[in-house]
């Protein structure tokens, strides 16, 4: 199949499965695009197994292999959603919550990480599945950072208090930025320890070049197309220049070896604020935030499309069962004290919204990067495991706190006052 005809598939039955949920499931989109896709993977499992001959799941697998999921998110959908996500987030709102927000999106990310990868690998350890600590790391990097575009899209179901929803959204852009970082650096002295050695030196360079430089990349660019937006007042080509600035913003940081999702988030929040403020008419403004709504929407559907149908090139053995299923509560224990520590320490000084731990627990959805970081592992003895583990993890995250999210919040939170 030839790259348009995947796109075509993969819009066509973004499309088909929208259509089926909003008429007979009535679902969150995106988790029923999921819970759709799941099932249709599952039909296709029965009717190979059923029917072998016709090799309609050699058929559908060779296709999604053709699909490279990491790079298909990593390096292109990501940026798009990251960005349309943070031009809709309120900078003082978020400023309000910045302590929260950045140590949740750092020292949260760290010790959920080392809790993650220390519990796994005592009780893969216990069960008899010998995997380096190392490796331990590794999974526990890529499965701590929340994900953006699946914790978005259920804020825009769920009414919370403004100053919590900013906390769960800020931390979300933030982790994911981290996360990456963090995964990176562990991934490298993973592997470096098998082909030679990778020192503190390396680590914290690798380190400063992705974060920082991420960051300055982000403000430097939406800078740059601030004040271009600035000196012309023409919608259509203001939305080319937020496109633009997107695109050559994740292009370059790729290339300079920066931090992607951080640039795309501040040059994100700085369009969508002081931009918005400052550089566009009140027409503009509604064309360029219609337009990223929208892309977000079709970005969205398809990357949740691909989640449901990824199952179909996930290995689920039998020997690793159990591993799978106790890896869920082992990153929901992990993520409730790596709120709880960040939240309690600041609550000396700053008033959270009541039962706010709780919420930030059930509420830290996992998603698509998650499993793109999972399926970019090398070819190795851990690599299958790893995604496994990643998978269930990030499907009983969408369908099941997705779906819980909603009738949570509105028994534990009082909502602000209209």
């Amino acid at each position: 199949m030839t790259l348009f005809d995947i796109i075509a598939v993969l819009l066509g039955l973004s499309a088909l499965f929208g259509f089926i949920n909003h008429k007979l499931f009535r679902l969150p989109h995106t988790i029923g695009l999921v819970v759709i896709a799941l099932a249709a993977s599952g039909v296709i499992v029965a009717a190979d197994f059923m029917a072998p001959q016709y090799g309609i799941g050699t058929l559908v697998t060779g296709t999604l292999k053709q699909i490279d999921f990491y790079q298909a998110v990593m390096h292109g959908m990501l940026s798009v959603l990251l960005f349309a996500g943070a031009v809709h987030v309120d900078l003082e709102e978020l400023a309000a919550r910045k302590w929260a927000i950045g140590l949740m999106a750092s020292l949260g990310v760290m010790i959920s990480t080392v809790l993650v990868a220390g519990t796994m690998w005592f009780i893969m350890k216990t069960l008899g599945v010998e995997i380096p600590f190392i490796w331990a790391l590794v999974f526990g990097s890529l499965i701590s950072p929340t994900d953006p575009v699946a914790v978005l899209g259920i804020l825009k179901t769920v009414k919370v208090p403004r100053l919590l929803e900013a906390k769960i959204a800020g931390e979300s852009l933030f982790n994911d930025g981290v996360g990456v970082v963090v995964f990176t650096i562990l991934l490298a002295i993973a592997v470096g320890g098998e082909h030679g050695e990778i020192g503190v030196p390396e680590v914290a360079t690798l380190f400063v070049i992705e974060a920082f430089g991420g960051a300055v990349l982000g403000l430097v660019a939406g800078y740059v197309a601030y004040k271009a937006m600035r000196v012309v007042d023409e919608h259509n080509l203001e939305v080319l220049i937020t496109l633009a600035l997107v695109c050559c913003t994740y292009a370059l940081a790729i290339h300079i070896h920066a931090s992607g999702p951080i640039a795309v988030v501040i040059a994100g929040l700085f369009i969508g604020n002081h931009g918005a403020r400052f550089a566009m008419s009140e027409n503009t403004r509604r064309h360029v935030f219609q337009f990223w709504e929208l892309s977000d929407e079709i970005m969205n559907s398809v990357l949740f499309l691909l989640i449901g149908l990824e199952v179909l090139v996930v290995g689920f053995g039998a020997d690793i069962i159990w591993i799978v299923l106790l890896a869920i509560p082992v990153v929901l224990l992990s993520r409730l004290i790596s709120v709880a520590i960040p939240i309690s320490l600041l609550s000396i000084r700053e008033k959270f919204t009541e039962n706010a731990v709780v919420i930030l627990t059930w509420g830290g959805l996992r998603g698509g990067i998650s499993v793109a970081l999972a399926l970019s592992l090398p070819e190795g003895p851990y690599k299958n495991l790893i995604l496994a583990c990643t998978y269930a993890v990030v499907v009983f995250s969408i369908i099941v706190q997705g779906l819980t999210m909603k009738n949570l919040v509105a028994r534990l939170v009082v909502p602000d006052p209209e």
